[in-house]
C-alpha cells in the first residue's frame, strides 16, 4: 500500500509503498477514505515529542472496514467507521472508571507494528493508527461504526479535533448552562471547544486569537465575542469587562504554548477553572501563582482527548451533525491527495487551515 513516511524529523514526508499485516484477533483493517491533519502529527514529525523513526503518522481518520480479526464484534466488513487513536481494553482500573483515554493495557499492536518497508524492516505505527496511508490496522476499540450517509471526509474530524475540543467542555469540565467561557486559540480544536460551549448553553463565549479571520470563524461556531491580543492593551481587563468584572468561569487553552497557558491563569474568576486542552512539546514548563489558586478556590484541569468514550460519544456527535446542530463540513479548509500531503502540512504550519484533509 502507499503511505507517507517520516524518515527524518522536520523533513518532508516520503511517499512509499509499504506492507501492512492482516488484522490479528481483536483487530480491524480499514480501507481509509480520509485523514485530517492534526497539530499532534506535526509535533511528532518535528521531533517535539521524540519517538522512533521511520514512522507513519496520521490519526484523525475514517474509512470502510475491509477485514476483521477473530473475536471482533460491533463492526464488520463493509461498515463505515471513524478511526481514532483511543485504544482501550474495557477491563483495567481506568477503563472500569470510564477513563478510556488512560487505559493501562499493553496491546499486541503496542509491541509490534503492523507496518514494514520493502526490506521487511519495521515502521513505527504512529499515534497507534498510522493513517497517512491507504489502509490502517487498529484495535477494534479504536473504531466506531457510523451511518453510511455521513460523508467520510467530515466524519474523519470526529476522530480527534472535534472530540478533543468539544469533549473538554462537555466531558472534562462539564460546563453548565449560563456559564462564561474563554477559548484561547481558535484552530480546529478551539473551534470545537466553542461549539461545545454553545451546545452546553454557555451565555458568554469569548474567542481569543491573534488572527482576525479565525476570530470571525469562531463567531460562526458560536462565539459571542472575540479578542485579538495584538490589538488589545489588556486581555484580562477585556475579559473582565465581558464577564461582569469577575473573569471567566472557564478558560480552555486550545493551543500547546506556554504563553497561552500562563495567560489562562489570569483570566479565570475566583472559583473558576482553567482547562488545558492543547498539548505542548515535551518539557514545556509554565509558571503560575499557586497562592492565587488556593486562596481563590481556582481549579486547573487537564483534558486528554476530551475524555472521550468512543462507542458512546461519537454516535451522539453524529446525531448532532445530522440534526445540523454540530458543524463538521465547515471545519474543512482544503482537501488534498496523499501525494500532496507535504503541501497540506505546509498550509497548516502557516496557519492557513482549520483542518486540511487527505482524501484517498
Amino acid at each position: 500500500m502507499k503511505a507517507a513516511v517520516c524518515r527524518e524529523f522536520g523533513k518532508p514526508l516520503v511517499i512509499e509503498e509499504i506492507a501492512i499485516d492482516p488484522p490479528q484477533a481483536g483487530e480491524v483493517k480499514v480501507k481509509l477514505a480520509a485523514c485530517a491533519i492534526c497539530h499532534s502529527d506535526l509535533l511528532y514529525m518535528s521531533g517535539g515529542w521524540g519517538g522512533t523513526l521511520p514512522a507513519v503518522y496520521g490519526h484523525e481518520a475514517a474509512g470502510v472496514v475491509e477485514e476483521v480479526g477473530a473475536g471482533v464484534d460491533g463492526v464488520s466488513a463493509g461498515d463505515h467507521v471513524v478511526v481514532t487513536l483511543i485504544r482501550s481494553c474495557g477491563g483495567c482500573h481506568y477503563c472500569e472508571q470510564g477513563e478510556f483515554t488512560n487505559c493501562s493495557t499493553t496491546f499486541g499492536l503496542d509491541e509490534k507494528s503492523p507496518l514494514s518497508d520493502a526490506g521487511g524492516a519495521a515502521i513505527t505505527h504512529g499515534l497507534r493508527t498510522g493513517a497517512f496511508a491507504e489502509y490502517a490496522v487498529v484495535d477494534a476499540s479504536q473504531v466506531v461504526a457510523i451511518p453510511k450517509d455521513v460523508p467520510l471526509d467530515s466524519a474523519s474530524l470526529l476522530a480527534c479535533g472535534v472530540i478533543t475540543g468539544l469533549g473538554a467542555v462537555v466531558n472534562t469540565a462539564q460546563v453548565p448552562p449560563g456559564s462564561s467561557v474563554v477559548v484561547i486559540g481558535t484552530g480546529g480544536v478551539g473551534l470545537n471547544s466553542i461549539q461545545g460551549a454553545a451546545l452546553s448553553g454557555a451565555e458568554t463565549i469569548i474567542a481569543i486569537d491573534l488572527a482576525d479571520d479565525k476570530i470571525d470563524a469562531a463567531r460562526t461556531f458560536g462565539a459571542t465575542h472575540g479578542i485579538n491580543p495584538g490589538t488589545v492593551n489588556d486581555v484580562a481587563e477585556a475579559v473582565r469587562e465581558l464577564t461582569g468584572g469577575r473573569g471567566a468561569d472557564y478558560v480552555f487553552v486550545a493551543v500547546g504554548a506556554r504563553s497561552a497557558i500562563e495567560q489562562a491563569f489570569g483570566l479565570i474568576r475566583p472559583g473558576g477553572t482553567a482547562v488545558l486542552v492543547g498539548m505542548p512539546p515535551s518539557n514545556t514548563l509554565a509558571e503560575f501563582d499557586p497562592l492565587s489558586f488556593a486562596s481563590a478556590g481556582r481549579k486547573l484541569l487537564g483534558s486528554k482527548m476530551g475524555g472521550t468514550r468512543v462507542r458512546l460519544d461519537i454516535p451522539r456527535l453524529v446525531a448532532l451533525y445530522k440534526q445540523r446542530r454540530l458543524k463538521l463540513d465547515e471545519l474543512i479548509s482544503g482537501r488534498y491527495s496523499l501525494d500532496d500531503i507535504n503541501d497540506a502540512i505546509a498550509s497548516v504550519e502557516r496557519g492557513e487551515a482549520l483542518r486540511n484533509v487527505i482524501i484517498f
